[in-house]
C-alpha cells in the first residue's frame, strides 16, 4: 500500500492565450489595428468584465491531475471538456510497473484513530484486489474490491470558460475539501499563463 499526494501538473496551453484571445476577438469588430505589444492583456481583461466569455473560449489548457476516484467522479461531469482516465479495467496493480501495490489519496483531517481506520481500510482491500487477481480474476472484476480512495491520473482538456466555471464552481467552500486544492492548483497555474482571464476567481481552502 502507498499513499500519494494530491497535484497538478500543466501538459499543455495555448502559446500567448491573452493574444489568441484579442486576435479572436478583434475580428468581431475588426479593430486589428489596434493591437499593441500591451493590448492583449489589457482586451482579455475586458472580455471578462463584460460578460463576453465567448472570446476566452479560443484558449484552452491541459491538466494531468491526480487525485482519487471519488473526486474524478465530479470532474469528469464537466461536460464540455475532454478527459482521459487511468483505467482500472487495464491497469494491473500486481505488476512491477506498479511496485507490485496500489495507491491511494489520504483523506484531509483525519484523526489518529480515524486514521487507523482508513488505513486498515485500504490495506484490507488491497489484501482482497490481490487474492482476486491470484485466484484467476482479471483486473476489471478485481477491481471492484477497491475503494474510491484509490489514487488515479485524469488529463482534462478544456477551453479557458470551462476553466473559469471549474474553479468557480470547485473552488467553493460548498465543494469537496479535496476538490478546492485542485481548482486553487489550476487557478494559480492559469492566473501565471493569463492574468487577466483568471485573476478575479477565488478558492476557499
Amino acid at each position: 500500500m502507498k499513499i500519494v499526494e494530491p497535484s497538478v501538473e500543466l501538459l499543455w496551453i495555448t502559446e500567448n492565450p491573452e493574444r489568441q484571445i484579442e486576435m479572436a476577438g478583434r475580428t468581431c469588430y475588426k479593430s486589428e489595428d489596434k493591437i499593441t505589444p500591451d493590448s492583449a492583456r489589457i482586451f482579455a481583461g475586458k472580455m471578462r468584465e463584460h460578460g463576453h466569455h465567448a472570446m476566452i473560449e479560443h484558449a484552452v489548457a491541459s491538466f494531468r491531475i491526480i487525485t482519487d476516484r471519488g473526486i474524478t467522479h465530479e470532474i469528469v461531469r464537466h461536460r464540455i471538456a475532454s478527459f482521459a482516465q487511468e483505467s482500472t479495467r487495464y491497469c494491473n496493480y500486481s505488476s512491477d510497473k506498479f511496485e507490485n501495490q496500489c495507491s491511494f489519496i489520504e483523506p484531509p483531517n483525519l484523526n489518529e484513530e480515524q486514521k487507523k481506520v482508513w488505513e486498515k481500510s485500504c490495506l484490507d482491500a488491497e489484501k482482497s484486489y490481490f487474492s482476486l487477481l491470484s485466484a484467476g480474476c482479471s483486473a476489471q472484476i478485481a477491481r471492484s474490491v477497491l475503494p474510491t480512495c484509490l489514487k488515479t491520473e485524469l488529463v482534462m482538456t478544456a477551453n479557458f470558460r470551462e476553466w473559469r466555471h471549474f474553479i468557480a464552481l470547485r473552488g467553493t467552500k460548498a465543494a469537496h475539501p479535496q476538490i478546492r486544492p485542485i481548482a486553487g492548483m489550476i487557478k494559480d497555474i492559469l492566473v501565471q499563463h493569463a492574468p487577466s482571464v483568471f485573476e478575479d476567481l477565488s478558492v476557499s481552502l
